[in-house]
């Protein structure tokens, strides 16, 4: 028997649940959390869906040494909304969570937990127990993450989770140095690079623009003058000075270089003036200036001057100085005056001073001119013993000194403030300097024009993003320094012979490749049990000299660039796999990573496989606190995420965030 529908009448006497008028969205989005899990909705989403109509997602991996905040859940409802999306379309989508294990982040907080600081400080205290405290130490907020992003109603598998530390992660990327090594597309190079000195390691280019890396600074800037000596003056330079006693100004705003100058460089198409001073504490002196800074420099001239007349740099060219500071004088084919075309007037006088071991331009103009760089600053950025006066002295320290004593020795014509934007140290805050260190690169210039080529390929959103701040990015792509002078990571995989009579250099790109020379099958690729591997040099017949391995790390930036194919362990497993998804159909982060993660997939798989690391990529916007300053962990800047969502609820946060 079928019972009557209810009469429009009985059905306005049927009980009406109790609604409150204000409803309680956290409690509403909690039962709805508890049910997804109770009956494993997001497993079951991924298991209905054919493997045979994937779409591909990369989640880039975090540090797990801190809490998120609304700059990681603004791309967490991101990374969420599209896979959603594809699943409801019937695809399957993996959604794998994974770790920034190693690097600077890691080392800097254990070292903060620890009271042990700097390279010398930590292989004192043991390699082996302040990596196993960086392996503790590093993974102690993995279940906040998962709090959070679970609350936060974002699917995501922390489960089969992949972590930058483990194995078989860190064995394909030493696979892919290998790769790059037979391409022919690593070198290490002394070379002069940006330098933490808080950090004592070099940091890539794109590691000084990284968000607010880049701040405003004050500095000192100095004009000084440089003795010009009578060898060198010939044609017009010796008519206009004739041997009367000059001098040439310069213009540095890293007076703590100065103990470290070994030339001068002047423009060689530019116009320079040698100028008769009648009055002041320079009066009979001949001055050489560029005649663009004439004006700028007429005080310190003087009123009562007299122009004699003008030169070009290729006039000044060979034109010989006193050393300034005596500390490295008497070395062969320096204090002359240089030319290049990287030399402007736009600022200062026209004159750059050069010291070779704190300069990109002055190493490499020096270099060129058979002049060898002196480098008397330590791995903490401090004076060593070559410049006694200031030895033990943080350069920038120094700097006061350092004007303090030219001033007394009469050669400082001007001593200003310089306000200018300068890169910072992206994990210490400390300012960083410049300075030749022996590093690791990837030749990225080899391939540059391929990686602007294959970017058109790459569906960005915004659209502008990729001939503008990605594609601008890549057309001055420099090569890459990816090593770093630390202990916290995947080890560089190259052994060198501790004998330069017997050369011999062995890269290795498996545990198995290093299992068959060194006869042991590592567990462990951290440092120091992959520094124990030493082994015979085979080309030493007086078998002596030992292959050991270089003391370097990997930058973490290579081992997220590596990501597509390391959370996989390919080739060593998935091979197939890999080569029919690659590219992944998406991904997404906040603009910056257009110089870091976005940038690091995309040199890799360019340079290991000719082709995009992705298909599909948005690029957000960042979140900024009260005072227009980024989001940070370490500011904590910001009030709790989770406070928010349990008085407010996680979708109005996630409306709110993508309004």
């Amino acid at each position: 028997m079928v019972a009557a529908a209810p009469s429009p009448d009985d059905a306005d006497r049927l009980p009406y649940p109790s609604v409150p008028s204000r409803p309680d969205l956290p409690a509403i989005e909690q039962r709805l959390l508890d049910r997804w899990a109770a009956h494993g909705t997001f497993e079951r989403s991924i298991e209905a869906r054919s493997i045979d109509d994937e779409f591909v997602f990369y989640d880039g991996p975090p540090f797990a040494n801190g809490l998120p905040h609304y700059g990681h859940l603004l791309t967490g409802y991101v990374k969420d909304v599209i896979p959603r999306y594809r699943t409801m379309r019937g695809q399957r989508v993996e959604r794998r969570f994974g770790w920034d294990c190693h690097g600077l982040p890691a080392e800097m907080l254990v070292e903060k937990e620890l009271g042990v600081s700097g390279r010398a400080a930590i292989t004192a205290f043991g390699v082996d127990r302040f990596n196993e405290a960086c392996r503790t130490s590093v993974m102690q907020f993995t279940d906040e993450w998962e709090r959070y992003v679970t609350r936060q109603a974002r699917w995501v598998d922390f489960h089969d989770d992949y972590k930058t530390m483990d194995l078989p992660y860190m064995e394909s990327v030493i696979w892919a140095f290998r790769q790059l090594w037979d391409k022919g597309l690593v070198y290490e190079a002394y070379r002069v690079m940006p330098y933490s000195w808080g950090a004592e390691t070099p940091l890539s280019n794109f590691e000084i623009r990284l968000d607010d890396a880049t701040r405003p600074r004050q500095d000192p800037a100095l004009t000084v003058a440089f003795e010009l000596t009578t060898d060198g003056r010939t044609g017009r330079a010796a008519e206009l000075l004739g041997d009367r006693p000059a001098e040439i100004w310069a213009w540095t705003t890293t007076p703590w270089t100065l103990p470290s100058n070994l030339a001068l460089a002047a423009g060689p198409t530019l116009a320079y003036s040698v100028v008769e001073v009648r009055s002041g504490p320079r009066a009979g002196r001949r001055v050489v200036i560029g005649s663009g800074a004439l004006e700028r420099y007429g005080k310190d001239l003087g009123e009562d001057l007299e122009v004699l007349g003008a030169l070009t740099g290729a006039d000044l060219a060979g034109l010989a100085y006193e050393p300034m500071m005596a500390y490295f004088a008497g070395r062969p084919g320096c204090f002359v005056v240089l030319n290049d075309d990287f030399v402007t007037d736009d600022d200062g006088t026209g004159i750059v001073h050069m010291a070779p071991g704190f300069g990109e331009d002055d190493q490499r103009v020096c270099e060129a001119h058979g002049i060898v760089l002196v480098c008397p600053v330590d791995d903490s950025g401090r004076f060593t013993a070559e410049v006694p006066d200031y030895e033990g002295q943080n350069v920038f320290d120094a700097n006061p000194n350092v004007i303090a004593d030219l001033k007394a020795a009469g050669v400082v014509i001007r001593h200003d403030t310089y306000d200018h934007n300068y890169p910072h140290c992206w994990r210490t805050d400390t300012p960083i300097i410049y300075k030749a260190v022996s590093s690791w690169y990837v030749e990225v210039t080899a391939f540059r024009d391929r990686l602007v080529e294959l970017n058109q390929q790459i569906n960005w959103i915004p659209s502008h993003v990729r001939d503008g701040q990605f594609g601008k990015w890549l057309e001055g792509a420099r090569d890459w320094s990816i090593s770093r002078n630390r202990f916290w990571g995947s080890p560089i995989p190259v052994w060198r012979s501790d004998d330069p009579a017997h050369p011999r250099v062995d890269v290795y790109g498996s545990l198995a490749e290093i299992e068959a020379d060194f006869g042991v099958r590592l567990d462990d690729l951290h440092r120091p049990t992959v520094d124990e591997m030493v082994r015979p040099n085979p080309d030493d017949p007086t078998g002596r000299s030992m292959m050991r391995r270089v003391p370097e790390v990997f930058d973490c930036w290579f081992e997220s660039g590596s990501m597509p194919f390391a959370q996989v362990h390919y080739p060593f497993e998935h091979r197939e796999w890999f080569e029919e998804h690659s590219p992944a159909d998406f991904i997404v982060e906040y603009i910056a990573q257009t110089r870091g993660w976005f940038y690091t997939l995309h040199v890799l798989s360019v340079a290991l496989f000719d082709r995009p690391a992705f298909s599909n990529v948005i690029c957000h916007g960042v979140v900024l606190d009260h005072e227009g300053r980024k989001l940070s962990k370490k500011l904590r800047n910001y009030p709790d995420p989770e406070t928010v969502m349990s008085t407010l609820g996680s979708d109005a946060l996630r409306w709110y965030l993508k309004a």
